[in-house]
């Protein structure tokens, strides 16, 4: 398929490869300068390289291949299931695990593993979601471990959607984030969308900003240094908390891509990944209607963080609020 655009005005010289995955933030930059090397990338129908500089008024022309058809396979990739019927399934979602196929992550996903698991045990998925995200209602970045459900059948799948389309599942997530807020409670209301500069970023700086509301709490301080904050996400926005933290002036710690290097390191602690954890998810089970709840707490890497943390700091900088 041809894509067309033009370059609009007051848009900065940049690199051809940078500005096409900031715009189109399906694509990872590896597959841009693939698609510019296979000839498929043209400027004012010119075939150019991955450095050339685009300006205002360039009609820019990439063609996309027909996708193959996808055909998972089952990999044997160990779950931590913490519930299991014949309608959902919740799973414990380590952190560096992609839960759905994409560009750059065709395999060893979540997908994979679930796929691996209803094979072997003989159980079935919800068809819903397609071939590549089968059984999933929800899900979690990457680098962000934590409580999901998945769908069995698609009776399931469409009863769980509802409760979070219309906002009554209970969700609880905890964090740590960089310094200490202001106010131990408060609300941020704050709408969101995708960045209109860095495609793969979301902002209040978007062409279609959607209402975004987060409550959140400070359970415990380490001096000046950190928090450890509990979530409520009223709503269910992409990078909601990670967007909502970093606009109150404390980022999440690790997350570099919204608090840059400096949420990466807290003295001499290095930060491994994005200190986000989904902690508690509560909801009506799509069979019976009763209301269960499953709660994990922080995994064992960002308890190591809790403790070089708590080494920093003086007791009398520590405490509840």
């Amino acid at each position: 398929m041809v894509t067309e655009f033009v370059v609009t005005a007051g848009e900065q010289p940049k690199r051809l490869d940078i500005f096409l995955v900031n715009r189109e933030p399906k694509l990872s930059r590896s597959a841009v300068q693939r698609l510019i090397g296979q000839g498929r990338v043209r400027i004012n129908g010119q075939v150019v390289k991955p450095s050339q500089k685009i300006k205002p008024g360039d009609m820019i022309a990439f063609d996309i291949p027909k996708a193959e058809p996808l055909e998972l396979k089952g990999e044997s990739i160990p779950l931590e299931i913490l519930y299991e019927d014949d309608a959902l399934l919740l799973l414990n979602k380590p952190a560096g695990l992609v839960v759905h196929p994409a560009p750059g992550h065709w395999a060893g996903t979540l997908v994979n593993a679930l796929l691996h698991h209803f094979q072997t045990s003989g159980g079935t998925v919800s068809t819903i979601g397609g071939k590549e995200r089968p059984g999933l209602v929800h899900r979690l970045d990457k680098d962000t471990s934590g409580v999901m459900v998945i769908a069995k059948t698609d009776e399931a799948h469409r009863a769980l959607s509802a409760q979070f389309k219309y906002h009554t599942i209970t969700r609880v997530y905890e964090a740590l984030i960089s310094g200490v807020p202001k106010k131990g409670h408060g609300l941020i209301e704050l709408a969101i969308g995708r960045d209109k500069k860095e495609r793969k970023k979301f902002s209040a700086h978007t062409a279609r900003p959607k209402e975004s509301v987060t409550e959140y709490k400070v359970d415990h301080r380490f001096g000046k240094l950190a928090s450890h904050v509990l979530l409520y996400p009223r709503t269910g926005r992409t990078h909601q908390l990670r967007v909502h933290l970093t606009s109150l002036g404390h980022p999440i710690l690790g997350d570099q891509t919204y608090g840059g290097k400096k949420v990466c390191m807290v003295e001499d602690i290095e930060i491994p990944r994005v200190m986000l954890h989904a902690r508690t998810l509560g909801f009506r089970h799509p069979s019976t209607g009763e209301f269960q709840e499953y709660t994990k707490p922080f995994p064992s890497d960002i308890e190591l963080v809790v403790q070089a943390l708590d080494s920093l700091t003086p007791p009398h900088g520590v405490g509840k609020s």
